[in-house]
């Protein structure tokens, strides 16, 4: 049982097709199977210009895919070359001779194939030439659930983070190392851990103060992220990622840390001086904590 496409994010939509997959391998004793594609097509047809920013690493979707059941990921290198394959040259060399497919779960409105010339009527007509049943996720499905990987983004880019949680079904994140920085947090009180994110493909929220989870080590903690370019301290413009985690001192230096972005706090400020500034970062703990006491987590 099988189905086909991008899941950036695998968000609400992407979830509601999974869950028929599963369902439909299930009454045929087979498994499911999503046959998608690294990188992005858009990264391939337009390198030039796609200006793409993923909702997730390949790490992050497998991990997310897996916790929803799917038993079976086809992780197939995209090309230029294999972009020029007509709808019917895919699924005749790939699905059918290569696949042996029997089954496809398939959303209405999904394209694909050279000028996205495939598409679920087009799957229906040649289903009984090659031997294979289509099985539609109607219209109704979809849509009541009325999302996108295009919304997603712009909620974020918008620093809407609960937006987009509603979306994916559960709070947008991102990874990162922890790296040296200037340990100014530390001299004021608020010590910071600095995270350079790994994949530099991977969409960052807008510039602002976040409420936030982060996890390390089999350990979950609340904490206070700043998104931007530190205009108080800094006279840089380099967007950095701080977070300061509460009730919690400990060397973090080279550790990942795992964070979820549940609400955006405030605006990135600049400030008169530094004790401006602690004054404020201690209205934002406040706040964090506040928010997190009415959150069911």
């Amino acid at each position: 049982m099988l189905t086909i496409g991008t899941f950036d994010g695998v968000h609400l939509g992407h979830q509601k097709i999974i869950d028929q997959l599963n369902r439909e391998a299930e009454k045929i004793g087979g498994e499911s199977v999503l046959f998608t594609f690294y990188p992005h097509p858009r990264m391939v047809i337009y390198p030039e210009s796609h200006g793409l920013k993923l909702l997730q690493t390949q790490e992050e979707k497998l991990d997310k895919l897996e916790r929803m059941g799917l038993k079976n990921v086809i992780l197939f290198p995209f090309t230029f070359e294999f972009s020029r394959l007509t709808a019917l040259e895919f699924v005749r060399d790939y699905l059918v001779n290569k696949l042996h497919v029997r089954k496809m779960v398939i959303g209405y409105d999904h394209q694909f194939g050279k000028n996205r010339e495939g598409s679920l009527e087009f799957l229906q007509q040649i289903c009984e030439t090659y031997d294979f049943e289509v099985i539609e996720i109607p219209a109704h499905d979809i849509d009541d659930v009325n999302v996108s990987s295009t919304k997603i983004r712009e909620a974020i880019l918008a620093g809407n983070v609960e937006r987009a949680a509603e979306f994916l079904g559960e709070p947008y994140s991102l990874s990162g190392e922890v790296v040296k920085g200037k340990a100014l947090g530390r001299t004021i009180g608020f010590p910071t851990a600095n995270i350079k994110v790994k994949n530099t493909e991977k969409l960052v929220p807008s510039i602002g103060v976040y409420a936030v989870t982060v996890s390390f080590d089999n350990r979950s903690c609340l904490g206070m992220m700043n998104v931007g370019v530190r205009p108080t301290v800094s006279g840089e413009n380099d967007l950095s990622l701080e977070v300061n985690i509460l009730d919690f001192d400990e060397d973090l230096y080279n550790k990942t840390l795992y964070v979820n972005f549940h609400a955006r706090l405030r605006d990135e400020q600049r400030f008169d001086g530094v004790d401006e500034l602690v004054e404020q970062l201690k209205k934002d703990e406040k706040a964090v904590r506040a928010f997190f006491a009415t959150c069911v987590l």
